[in-house]
């Protein structure tokens, strides 16, 4: 019996979702791994020398949600490329991570311990640019799943070799190691290339991911002003999160100026790897996808909150300190209550702002729906607020069609209409 078209589609694409969850799969298995090898390292004496640490911590957040939501994206759109490039995002960075605790024990810590550590050194090297080349072709090809136009052909053959340049470079460097351990060798390196042209050729690689990953957001201001409709609702996650990454990436970069350390910046940027995925998801699955000033206006209206409320906090606890003493519990008491009692009001009215500003929709339905309670406190005519509140309804909620039915008075019974003439009688 032959088999139908629709038996014959379902099963590849069946595969192709067996593949996407597998690949999800093995960026979990690599967290407890890293975990293991990091054990490994401090059981050796060499606790400097583990991945893992409070900083890396966005990074393996940021890991498990592009391997999630790319998992989920590639196994119900799979011909769209952006659910294989963040499951690629994902898999780089679990990997990053392993290859990292593996060839720092097989080589440094316990040399000879782990087999083939030799070859992933170059391989650990090259992954360090990897997840930020997928990110930048997942900007680049957000939402549609191509290229903004024809002319960007020529671009996305340049993002493309350059990884490659970046990931073969390193793979073939005669000291992968280098400078930390430059005695360490690579038996995959190959002595008729020369290492100056190495020492070139994989910093050009490194760079032009780097621009990608600038001209791919450059493209999402192209799109966008160019979008309608679904697609610039689309958009709009994407530069929310933009938004949230950068003001993140800021923060890291000042603090990193005034305490001289790299774990902050880390950890931004691995924040800023983590809101990319889950925007993108959101985007493309359409999930809440007119929400997102809603969204805007909560999370502004309870940062701010947490500002206000942490600062008058922080001033009760030390005005009521230099009164009663810092040991004092009077003073808990006392900010914790006035923090309390000060919620809900500074709550209503931060809110209330920042609708003004950035949901003015909600904002001016509130307004209109209060100015009509009002009036109708004071409108007796069943006539005309029939037609203010279908005319509330229309603004405030904007559906296609808006209709009102009043039930009609109950008519007397005949057996009423009798009860009252047989009295009167």
């Amino acid at each position: 019996m032959g088999m139908t078209l629709g038996a014959r589609t379902a099963r590849p694409l069946r595969w192709v979702a067996g593949l996407a969850w597998v690949l999800w799969a093995l960026t979990l298995l690599a967290q407890p791994a890293t975990v293991w090898l990091d054990r490994l390292l401090r059981q050796a004496g060499q606790p400097e020398l583990t991945w893992l640490h409070l900083s890396s911590i966005p990074q393996v957040v940021a890991a498990v949600s592009a391997a999630t939501v790319g998992a989920v994206l590639a196994s119900r759109r799979s011909r769209h490329p952006v659910g294989w490039l963040l499951l690629g995002l994902g898999l780089s960075l679990a990997l990053w991570g392993l290859t990292w605790g593996y060839t720092r024990y097989g080589l440094v810590a316990r040399p000879g311990a782990l087999p083939a550590a030799g070859y992933l050194a170059g391989v650990h090297n090259g992954l360090t640019l990897m997840w930020l080349s997928c990110a930048g072709f997942v900007l680049l090809l957000t939402p549609t799943g191509s290229l903004p136009s024809p002319r960007w052909r020529w671009w996305a053959r340049v993002a493309t070799a350059a990884p490659a340049v970046w990931l073969l470079g390193w793979v073939v460097h005669p000291a992968p190691l280098y400078p930390e351990y430059p005695s360490i060798g690579n038996p995959l390196a190959i002595p008729a290339l020369p290492r100056p042209l190495l020492e070139v050729a994989a910093p050009i690689g490194g760079a032009v991911v780097l621009v990608a990953l600038v001209v791919g957001a450059w493209s999402l201001v192209g799109r966008f002003r160019r979008a309608r409709g679904v697609e610039r609702q689309q958009l709009r996650w994407l530069a929310f999160a933009a938004g949230l990454a950068a003001v993140a990436l800021l923060a890291a970069i000042a603090a990193l100026v005034g305490l001289s350390g790299t774990r902050l910046l880390d950890a931004a940027l691995g924040v800023c790897a983590a809101l990319l995925p889950l925007a993108t998801g959101a985007a493309l699955l359409r999930y809440r996808l007119y929400d997102l000033d809603r969204i805007v206006s909560r999370t502004l209206a309870y940062g701010l909150l947490t500002v206000l409320l942490g600062g008058g906090y922080a001033a009760v606890v030390l005005g009521l300190g230099q009164l009663l003493g810092r040991d004092s519990s009077l003073v808990v008491a006392g900010a914790t209550l006035a923090v309390a009692g000060a919620f809900q009001p500074a709550r209503r009215r931060v809110q209330q702002v920042v609708d003004r500003r950035f949901n003015r929709r909600r904002h001016d339905a509130v307004q209109t729906i209060a100015g009509f309670s009002a009036r109708l406190r004071q409108e007796i005519d069943l006539d005309t607020l029939t037609g203010e509140l279908v005319a509330v309804v229309e603004e405030t909620m904007q559906p296609t069609m808006a209709s009102l039915w009043l039930r009609p008075p109950p008519a007397p019974s005949r057996t009423a209409g009798a009860t009252v003439a047989g009295q009167r009688g």
